[in-house]
């Protein structure tokens, strides 16, 4: 059963897990499952997405119960009206506060310009040797993505050389293959923990928070992180 966050006659929202792809597509493969089957069959109704995330991040996923709705809340993700937050655990210490506006390319191989806020929250030194240190560093993040890009996050925090723990394709692979090793742990540590904006209908001021999960809160408490703000 999927964790529904929200649900009125309009929207319903659900804390995605990680692995669980929202539908078909053709850059994320195939998989058994997806967000938008399961929950149809839960609710007993049709479900259109409102936005998407990457199959292996958590959090709050938004859909709507009706194609109107859809058109609405659709707006306002184009018009940068709706707030995202995420949290993600970086390897390395990065700066304190930091705005990284770096284009990516997309699919299509079509650039686009990309904006990510983000401000450190604790950091984290631990006795894991890695190549010619004798101990690791990393740092737990919150984000807010200006622009919805494939991969956004993940690739710009691969470019201030702070990649997510756990991300393969934009990540550093020595330090995931490390993790697998010597704590057995493999997911990518992204999540997004909230979702502010106005209801499309009654115009009420919405906001969705979803938990992290177990494999999350594993990473954070080797770490020594206080995640009781996201559990």
């Amino acid at each position: 059963m999927l964790e529904i966050l929200y649900h009125d006659e309009y929207l319903i929202a659900i804390n995605k897990p990680s692995g669980l792809l929202v539908h078909k597509s053709f850059y994320s493969g195939e998989a058994n499952t997806y967000a938008i089957q399961e929950l149809k069959k839960q609710i007993g109704q049709k479900v259109y997405p409102v936005h998407r995330l990457d199959r292996k991040t958590s959090g709050v996923l938004l859909f709507t119960l009706d194609k109107d709705t859809l058109r609405l809340m659709s707006t306002q993700f184009a018009k940068k009206a709706v707030e995202k937050k995420y949290i993600a655990i970086l390897r390395g210490w990065a700066r304190e506060d930091e705005t990284i506006d770096y284009d990516l390319v997309n699919e299509n191989e079509v650039k686009q310009n990309a904006l990510t806020h983000y401000r450190r929250l604790q950091t984290s030194e631990i006795n894991l040797p890695f190549l010619k240190h004798q101990t690791s560093r990393y740092c737990l993040v919150e984000a807010f993505p200006q622009t919805g890009r494939f991969h956004q996050l993940r690739k710009h925090f691969k470019h201030i050389l702070h990649p997510i723990l756990g991300c393969r394709k934009h990540g550093c692979n020595k330090q995931n293959k490390l993790w697998l090793e010597t704590f057995g742990i493999t997911k990518m540590t992204l999540h997004a923990h909230q979702l502010n904006f106005t209801h499309p209908v009654n115009r009420e001021k919405i906001s969705l928070n979803a938990t992290i999960d177990e494999d999350f809160k594993s990473v954070g408490d080797i770490l020594n992180f206080d995640l009781s703000d996201f559990l």
